[in-house]
């Protein structure tokens, strides 16, 4: 990579989604709220300059991302392994049922979200594996552009992992807010991260 390319990619979490508390993974596919679109347009309306926007394919990010490429005339990229990790038998599950009702799994997975995955969970090293390979695919192909990736609270968690070279085992150890954009950047020296979790009002 040439000295002077910086690269920088605004990874968006989408807003607050229908259907209150529970577990989404890529097997619930809820749409924005109402909150939740107001949220995403707060977080993008002080940002500007992106030259494409990647999104995952879930209602919760694409159609807002398609309703900013419209407003703004960006391209629009969908990326299928943006998705977000599947949570086997907690898709759609309410927190604090699952807290209850199956204590001593809820906290296992919280000490170890490796080896304690859900039933029928994604494992955790496939879903990182998807998304770190785009990460660095977006990286060989838009050099010293500026992007928006609207994604999921996980896809940005292991993004985070892959950068700062992080084990699975601790990227739940990490808050990513409804509509909080994390900003990671690469030149010759390699990725960083730049700034995390933020919003425009919290």
């Amino acid at each position: 990579m040439q000295r002077n390319k910086l690269t920088v990619l605004d990874y968006l979490r989408h807003g607050e989604p229908s259907g209150g508390n529970r577990y989404r993974g890529n097997g619930v596919d809820d749409p924005l709220s109402e909150k939740g679109w107001q949220q995403m347009r707060e977080a993008v309306a002080e940002i500007d300059g992106w030259r494409l926007i990647v999104s995952s394919p879930m209602r919760r990010c694409v159609e807002f991302a398609e309703w900013l490429a419209s407003e703004r005339g960006i391209p629009l990229q969908l990326e299928h392994d943006l998705r977000e990790v599947g949570f086997g038998s907690w898709e759609g599950a309410v927190r604090e049922q699952l807290m209850i009702e199956r204590k001593e799994e809820y906290e296992a997975f919280h000490r170890d979200p490796v080896n304690n995955r859900p039933p029928g969970a994604e494992p955790l090293y496939d879903f990182g594996r998807r998304v770190h390979d785009v990460f660095d695919r977006l990286i060989d192909t838009q050099p010293g552009q500026h992007l928006l990736v609207v994604a999921h609270a996980g896809v940005i968690r292991a993004t985070l992992g892959h950068i700062t070279q992080a084990p699975a085992a601790t990227w739940y150890r990490t808050d990513v807010g409804y509509a909080g954009i994390s900003r990671f950047a690469q030149d010759w020296l390699g990725p960083r991260l730049v700034v995390h979790n933020w919003r425009p009002r919290l």
